[in-house]
């Protein structure tokens, strides 16, 4: 901090802080003449010179009620607004005669001086001053007209500051979006309208903390018309990079009706020979336009974000396209030779190009749901897919499946029960599948006329369309697995209805007569899942298919808007309610940045592993073979220096099992699954032995059918809740110092048919799996990543 002349600079503020009085009046008349009668203030400006740190927070004084709004950073200089109520100017000038006195000087300097010294300028706050919408977007007229997010301060009463705003707004000629986002302090509406109407009013001003450019919804483009469309197109292909034809990268397969690779965005990502249909009869084209849909939305996720921003974007897969169903068949149609012609679908790309890595996306589905999890012919092929059986000479794959939608638009009049009614629609009960719903952030409604509509789904809610597992009996898998994007349906008092405004913007078909469209619901969620699988696939191309699956998995969390959908309130839910949870959102929404990395607060450990889960002694049935007992890296010294913290554990199980499917029974000697996996955590105080001996407890007592006892309380789940079908995740919470003693986990087989039918003969077969661990420290910033970067540079000891 440089030196300041003192009565040279303190002058100057205080000249600046008198210069506001006049501001004060004008916003105090107007006040009066609008007939508010309390709440008078100003909006005031903090600017600090460059590259120096504004003690912002300081400014704040909210005995008086001088409150921080918002603060703002360029590349040299902090800026901070705040609200000033009238009459407690002087509180500010009080800090300026302080600074002037050197009677009160310390042994820093002047009084308040690391303030005050910091502080370029004081001015009444403008349009800009409430800006912290990225610079770029701010309008660059005053004619402009824009969609805004107004964030509106909220202190005490916020019906009556959120309807004092909307009279303010009306006044203007605004028109209000219908509903708000409501947080602790701050309500979030959107009008639209011009800057000029902006700046027309101080008293509008300020009753504004923020100000941000709405994000356009796919409505707007969507609704461009033919001869604009290619305009907003051309710029974004210019900012995009695709791979060469000929790179080695990962592909996603689409399991659809075809694409359309005239489409100047997917033209660059998939060649000629990329294009297959299951009958040699059918034509390669997409005449239906879903395939191409998903096919734009597996490159390149919602197009919405890319056109209304100038980011670059650097596209990492490729595609290929399997049509597997005609024009018209799309979710649905005549399931009853599905499981082969998907096996058929499979085979084709992989003959033209055997090396590729690829995921396999599809998204069609079964009309009904009567499955409820039972394995059926189609389901079990895609599981048997899936899995690498040995002596068959076929490498794994990962499928992403689509849960499958409630397509009844009355039903969406009773959101959420109707999502608990409607289950996953065959094949997403695959075990050895990510199966995929749908969540949803669109809760804006742009389009003109639509003032009665609001949106069903809250934003961070489960989407109206997605299904779920809740019906099925408690022994089959949880499903869906993770939710994406996949949109929001609006109603009125007469119905519910499908907006662009609140779909996803993708490729169109049918060129000729547009380039974008819209699409929604578990379908577009899917292809979204399938895009992040090729972005892991292309960062860590050593990673298993069931890794990526587990990956994914592992990143996801659920938000605050399901959590007050399907947990209790007012008590801590119970392993019953979290299980419930996972049945309708999956393991939440993932994140790839998540995924990705780790970071110096959180970190994550990646374990592929083969075992023997059964052998066979000469004389003797089946018996279990071999557990493995993981010694982690754990960062002990820093876990205990944390003392009492509350940390988190999460411990993510991926396998795929063979599939042996029948109606004889799910626990019988004839069960659906080859084997099954189970993880455990050595618990505080408890030897390696001891910790051997009670996995050889537990893998007894579920032998035996008999229930086990001394759970582990500080998980999420719970035993008795994860160890469903063949992917098995869980968080542990507790403090950081019994997390350090927990250094150990085990991973050891459950029955399955490769045991109980050894006339079979697979008892000898090996079982890969994919271990996810990672820790986390929230609440603090520490280290935990450096010390076990260094101890993981060396092989981890894994014992058998």
């Amino acid at each position: 901090m440089p030196a300041r002349d003192r009565h040279r600079h303190g002058a100057a503020l205080l000249g600046q802080l008198q210069s506001l009085q006049p501001t004060f009046a004008e916003a105090r008349s107007a006040q009066e003449q609008a007939g508010i009668e309390e709440g008078f203030g100003l909006q005031v400006e903090f600017e600090s010179f460059p590259d120096i740190a504004l003690a912002f927070e300081s400014l704040a004084r909210e005995r008086s009620g001088i409150e921080l709004l918002n603060v703002r950073h360029d590349e040299q200089q902090t800026l901070a607004t705040i609200f000033m109520p009238d009459g407690k100017l002087d509180s500010l000038e009080k800090l300026v005669h302080a600074y002037l006195d050197e009677s009160k000087d310390g042994k820093h300097g002047p009084k308040n001086g690391t303030l005050l010294n910091a502080i370029a300028r004081i001015r009444s706050a403008t349009l800009e001053a409430l800006w912290t919408d990225a610079p770029e977007a701010l309008p660059k007229s005053d004619n402009e007209t824009l969609w805004w997010e107004v964030w509106l301060p909220i202190k005490g009463d916020r019906v009556g500051v959120i309807n004092q705003f909307k009279k303010l707004a009306v006044g203007l000629g605004f028109t209000l979006a219908e509903g708000e986002v409501a947080f602790p302090e701050r309500s979030v509406l959107m009008v639209h309208g011009s800057a000029g109407q902006m700046k027309r009013s101080l008293l509008t001003l300020n009753s504004i903390a923020e100000l941000r450019r709405a994000k356009e919804t796919a409505e707007f483009f969507d609704a461009l018309t033919p001869p604009e469309q290619p305009e907003w197109l051309n710029e974004w292909l210019e900012r995009t990079e695709f791979p060469e034809p000929d790179a080695s990268v990962p592909h996603i397969c689409l399991l659809d009706t075809g694409i359309n690779r005239g489409h100047p965005f997917l033209a660059p990502a998939i060649s000629h020979t990329d294009l297959h249909t299951v009958e040699p009869g059918w034509d390669v084209d997409d005449q239906d336009g879903h395939g191409t849909a998903m096919a734009g939305l597996a490159l390149a996720g919602d197009w919405t974000p890319w056109l209304a921003t100038p980011k670059p974007l650097r596209v990492g897969h490729r595609l290929e396209s399997v049509k597997l169903l005609p024009q018209g068949g799309a979710n649905g149609g005549d399931a009853k030779h599905h499981g082969y012609l998907t096996s058929e679908a499979v085979s084709r790309p992989e003959i033209t190009a055997p090396r590729r890595t690829r995921t396999f996306s599809m998204t069609i589905t079964a009309r009904d749901n009567r499955d409820r999890g039972r394995p059926s012919a189609w389901s079990a092929m895609v599981d048997k897919l899936a899995v690498d059986v040995p002596g068959q000479g076929e490498a794994p794959r990962l499928f992403l499946l689509s849960a499958g939608n409630v397509n009844d638009t009355n039903a969406w009049a009773k959101y959420p029960d109707s999502n608990a009614t409607d289950g996953v629609h065959d094949p997403g009960q695959a075990w050895n599948a990510l199966t995929v719903g749908a969540a949803t952030e669109l809760v804006h409604i742009t389009e003109p006329g639509t003032q009665d509509y609001r949106a069903i789904a809250p934003s961070g809610g489960l989407s109206p369309f997605s299904t779920t597992s809740l019906t099925w009996q408690s022994h089959w898998p949880l499903k869906p697995d993770v939710v994406f994007e996949g949109g929001n349906a609006a109603r009125d008092a007469f119905g519910a209805v499908c907006m662009p405004s609140l779909s996803l913007l993708t490729a169109n078909a049918t060129l000729n007569q547009r380039l974008f469209t819209t699409t929604n619901a578990t379908s577009a969620a899917t292809a979204q899942a399938a895009r992040m699988a090729a972005q892991l696939m292309a960062e860590y191309p050593q990673l298993w298919p069931e890794s990526v699956r587990a990956l994914i998995v592992h990143s996801a969390q659920w938000s605050n808007a399901m959590h007050e959908m399907f947990l209790p309130t007012g008590k801590r839910p119970s392993k019953k309610d979290i299980a419930s949870l996972v049945r309708h959102c999956g393991f939440g929404v993932p994140d790839l940045e998540r995924a990705m990395w780790s970071f110096d607060n959180s970190l994550t450990l990646v374990c592929q592993e083969t075992l023997r889960p059964f052998k066979r002694d000469k004389g003797k049935d089946p018996s279990m073979r071999e557990m493995h007992l993981h010694e982690l890296p754990w960062p002990l010294n820093e876990l205990e220096a944390l003392g009492e913290t509350e940390v988190e554990m999460r411990v993510t199980l991926s396998y795929f099992i063979e599939p042996n499917p029948s109606a004889r029974g799910v626990s019988s000697r004839y069960r659906y699954e080859s084997h099954s996996l189970r993880f455990d955590v050595r618990r505080p105080h408890e030897s390696t032995n001891d910790f051997r001996a009670r996995i050889n407890a537990a893998a007894r007592d579920e032998e035996e059918g008999t229930p086990n006892g001394g759970q582990d309380g500080n998980w999420l789940i719970g035993t008795n809740n994860r160890h469903k079908g063949s992917l098995h995740s869980d968080i542990w919470k507790g403090s950081a110092a019994d997390l350090a003693s927990r250094g150990v986990i085990g991973i050891y087989p459950a029955m399955g048919w490769w045991r109980t039918r050894p006339k079979l003969e697979r008892y000898d077969n090996q079982a890969r799996y994919a271990l996810i661990v990672s820790i986390r420290a929230p609440s603090v910033e520490i280290d935990l990543y450096s010390p076990v970067a260094n101890q993981v540079a060396t092989p981890m000891r894994v014992e058998t």
